[in-house]
């Protein structure tokens, strides 16, 4: 495997998980440095320096931010975000990894882009959801900034130090992943057995 494929992979991995916290903040930074020539997009990618996508970004992203900082709203905005940012998690990967066939390319994009894209989310609903029954949706704001910092941290990193913003991922993931399993999980069929046990004594 080439250091351009490597590099590659980096990059998508750190912009997806930067897509979890917030859908348009990576792209918007892709976008930004592919402009100023910090960025080579793959193949087929060339229209993310350009100035439209520049001003669609920028304005999605202002957008998004707006709307996590309307109390109750955020929760709502996360239904369509999900969706949404596994979307940018797979674009993102996607337009960064080069020298790989195509199916190769958006199986990796698919699967790693848009999965830990929707693991990253599915972490910051839970955590959201939880500070809305503690708080009373007053405590959001906080998350919000913590998550905006997040992901500018994250694809800022990704896009200049992609091997520091690739380890960054591996620790920022870990701990959705644990939130994942906690809040997320099906119940398995022993618990419901013992659910049921329960209820008929």
């Amino acid at each position: 495997m080439t250091l351009d494929i490597l590099l590659g992979i980096s990059l998508g991995v750190g912009l997806s998980a930067a897509c979890g916290f917030r859908v348009f903040v990576p792209l918007l930074a892709s976008a930004l440095a592919a402009h100023l020539g910090w960025l080579a997009p793959a193949h087929g990618f060339e229209w993310m320096g350009s100035q439209a996508a520049l001003i669609a970004f920028g304005s999605a992203t202002v957008l998004e931010l707006a709307a996590y900082y309307i109390p109750w709203l955020d929760n709502a905005l996360d239904t369509v975000a999900t969706p949404l940012a596994v979307a940018a998690g797979i674009l993102a990967s996607a337009s960064v990894i080069t020298d790989l066939p195509p199916f190769v390319k958006w199986t990796l994009a698919v699967i790693a882009g848009g999965g830990i894209a929707a693991l990253v989310q599915g972490g910051t609903v839970a955590v959201r959801l939880k500070s809305s029954v503690l708080t009373g949706g007053l405590g959001n704001s906080v998350i919000a900034t913590l998550e905006l910092f997040a992901s500018v941290l994250l694809s800022s990193l990704t896009l200049f130090l992609p091997a520091l913003g690739f380890l960054l991922t591996i620790v920022v993931v870990l701990p959705f992943v644990l939130l994942y399993r906690t809040f997320f999980r099906r119940k398995s069929p022993r618990d419901k057995n013992g659910e049921d046990h329960a209820s008929e004594s």
